[in-house]
């Protein structure tokens, strides 16, 4: 059946954004007296949305209360340092252009809180995304099906007409738990032997190809 509706991760799919995330941690980490992380620690923290992020970055004899205090430090503070570094990768916004141009719905499900989603996508996307879903209370994050099945009730799209594209562990495990098709891409925070160690099989490391077998699926 004809791809209707291409659902992306957002960070490390369509966005670079480890240079802000990592930069806005360390900010709030060092304020609070805690070590500091490199960029490839970061960017093996990142996946599971903005509170996992604080968890594994945090010294391990942390407490529940002061990792909270980072939490609550680095959402406002990450919030107006988002879109520093970050920039869509290289053949993002045509490839959404093409699809859009061919009748080809656009989503974002992220974990990343929905207010950055919202500034995130308006900034470098504007008009390209018919929805985007970020981290909400009372909605279970990713790899949990919620935000999927809350973009096709909203788009009134089956399953059978989604694909679901990400770049990690936690992408492959939504598209099976949403019961949609999956493709990944490389270019983002997982390697290629990481992401087939995980079940990924249809792994595309350009926009082109990507956007071919989207248009032609």
């Amino acid at each position: 059946m004809a791809v209707k509706l291409a659902i992306f991760d957002m960070d490390g799919t369509i966005l670079d954004t480890l240079g802000d995330l990592c930069d806005s941690l360390n900010y709030v980490l060092a304020k609070q007296g805690y070590p500091v992380r490199t960029l490839d620690e970061v960017r093996s923290f990142v996946g599971n949305g903005i509170a996992k992020l604080i968890e594994r970055a945090v010294p391990c004899d942390c407490t529940k209360e002061q990792t909270l205090g980072v939490y609550e430090e680095f959402i406002p503070y990450y919030r107006e340092h988002c879109a520093e570094k970050t920039k869509p990768y290289d053949g993002i916004v045509k490839l959404l252009s093409d699809l859009k141009q061919n009748g080809i719905w656009l989503a974002v499900v992220s974990n990343k809180a929905d207010a950055a989603v919202q500034d995130l996508c308006k900034q470098y996307f504007e008009g390209l995304f018919d929805i985007a879903v970020g981290e909400c209370p009372g909605m279970e994050k990713k790899p949990a099906p919620d935000a999927v099945n809350l973009v096709l009730d909203k788009l009134h799209i089956s399953r059978e007409e989604a694909v679901y594209i990400g770049d990690s562990e936690v992408d492959i495990a939504t598209a099976v738990n949403s019961g949609l098709q999956l493709c990944v891409v490389d270019w983002g925070f997982r390697d290629v032997d990481f992401l087939k160690a995980h079940g990924a099989k249809r792994i595309f490391s350009d926009t082109e190809s990507l956007k071919e077998y989207l248009i032609t699926a």
